[in-house]
């Protein structure tokens, strides 16, 4: 099992890469295949949107088939074709569809993982090994920055996404051979996702969810790159460099929150506080997002670092679902965390009328943008003081 670990971690590492290139690559296909920054975030948008909409089959499959098929089957056909189907992109509904397919793809890896570790091991090391299967995959994000940048100027961007195409097929052949599926739980009940929904704990937490995840997905994965193009005027090599950083911010913050629940004895509250001082990171950057672009690197990092808290409420959330229901409640506080960026990043185009309207300059503008993230986690850090705490 632990090298059945090791490729679920490498296949996490591909999602997290899948989610936040297009950051990197917004400056090319806009020139490329000419889409717009709109175009761009629906695309990164539908990536969520499916990767949240086969949260609910997935949830199934794992408790009923197990972990090995549902990954290596869907992570191939998905995440592969739809790589190599991005490559291929000469217009913007090309790009759509092909991230629509890579979300379906990516869907069942982090789930499958977090099944395995809720199955077999403690309940009390789940955020740990949560957070380590996070940061470790999270080296995708960094590949998807800098890296990324380098190997498009190197290679062109076409044959570097259809190199990773042939890269994530070979993963998802790796899973088929190495992971192993747990034991099975025989319950008298087969039970469904409304059995999960009928545990009054967690709908304070599945709310929270639905936020949390939001500005530093939607600013790594696509906005932080127009916003340092227009405020800034820099080139795709410095917006490599500062989302690497704020990639590194959101890797050390996941090993970060790992293990304090066992050091505090709360996780809630870890959650809260985490999620406060982003929100604060968004203010900052929504008073002065003009100040410079050290100042824009640091806060953006901050906000990928405080926000790198999904393994601890997930840790959170397990301590309320019964061993027959882990598949279905665990995709489903997925379903809530992802589905709710695609919703920010495919609403692209009213969003940006509503912020960018009047004669609002670059720097103004994006002010709205970090102010209406600030706003989205202060709602919902309301809600989840209503949250019931559980222990490691």
């Amino acid at each position: 099992m632990r090298l059945g670990i090791v490729v679920l971690i490498l296949a996490y590492g591909m999602s997290q890469f899948f989610r936040a290139f297009m950051a990197v690559l917004a400056p090319t296909l806009t020139t490329e295949t000419g889409a717009t920054v709109e175009q761009l975030a629906t695309a990164s948008g539908v990536w969520f949107l499916t990767f949240a909409a086969m949260q609910i089959p997935i949830g199934e499959a794992l408790d009923r088939i197990g972990p090995k098929l549902t990954a290596a089957v869907v992570f191939a056909v998905g995440g592969a074709g739809g790589a190599a189907m991005f490559s291929m992109a000469t217009e913007p509904w090309h790009i759509t569809v092909a991230m629509g397919l890579i979300g379906i793809g990516c869907a069942p890896v982090l789930m499958a993982s977090y099944y395995i570790f809720a199955r077999t091991y403690s309940p009390a090391a789940f955020a740990s090994l949560a957070a380590m299967m996070v940061g470790l995959g999270s080296l995708g994000n960094i590949m998807s920055s800098a890296p990324l940048a380098w190997a498009i100027e190197a290679f062109g961007w076409r044959p570097t996404v259809l190199g990773l195409a042939a890269l994530t097929l070979t993963i998802a052949a790796l899973i088929m051979v190495l992971v192993e599926n747990p034991e099975r739980v025989t319950h008298s009940q087969k039970g469904s996702v409304l059995d999960v929904l009928k545990i009054p704990a967690l709908w304070p937490i599945l709310l929270f969810l639905m936020v949390i995840y939001v500005p530093s997905a939607a600013l790594r994965g696509l906005w932080s790159g127009p916003y340092l193009q227009s405020v800034f005027n820099v080139d795709s090599t410095v917006i490599g460099n500062v989302t690497f950083f704020m990639a590194i911010a959101m890797i050390v913050g996941s090993f970060a929150y790992g293990p304090l629940d066992r050091v505090f004895g709360t996780r809630k509250w870890i959650v809260w506080v985490g999620n406060f001082m982003g929100m604060l990171a968004c203010v900052a950057l929504a008073i002065w997002p003009d100040r410079g672009l050290l100042s824009a690197t640091i806060l953006l990092s901050a906000i990928g670092f405080f926000g790198a808290s999904y393994p601890m409420i997930m840790a959170h959330g397990r301590g309320f679902l019964p061993p027959h229901l882990v598949g279905r409640g665990v995709t489903l506080m997925n379903l809530c965390s992802i589905g709710a960026v695609g919703l920010i990043q495919t609403s692209a185009k009213p969003l940006t009328a509503a912020l960018w309207s009047g004669t609002t300059t670059a720097a103004e503008s994006y002010s709205r943008l970090f102010a209406f993230f600030a706003a989205l986690l202060a709602a919902g850090l309301i809600v989840y003081l209503w949250s019931k705490d559980t222990k490691a």
